[in-house]
């Protein structure tokens, strides 16, 4: 298992609000784990789940 992050340094890796990653772990968008009532993520699985929702362009698409 890779190093483990806490909310603060996954929004400050995405650039996003904590607020959105409680959102989506709410929505069980991302998972994490709760250890003594903080969430950390495994950057690993992280890294992983980014790579899934990637969108390939194909030639002929407009940006």
């Amino acid at each position: 298992m890779s190093r483990l992050i806490d909310i603060d340094e996954l929004a400050d890796y995405l650039k996003l609000k904590k607020q959105t990653i409680y959102n989506w772990l709410n929505q069980r968008k991302i998972s994490g784990i709760k250890v003594g009532g903080v969430w950390r993520f495994d950057r690993k699985d992280i890294d992983n789940w980014l790579r899934s929702k990637k969108r390939e362009t194909r030639p002929g698409d407009s940006q």
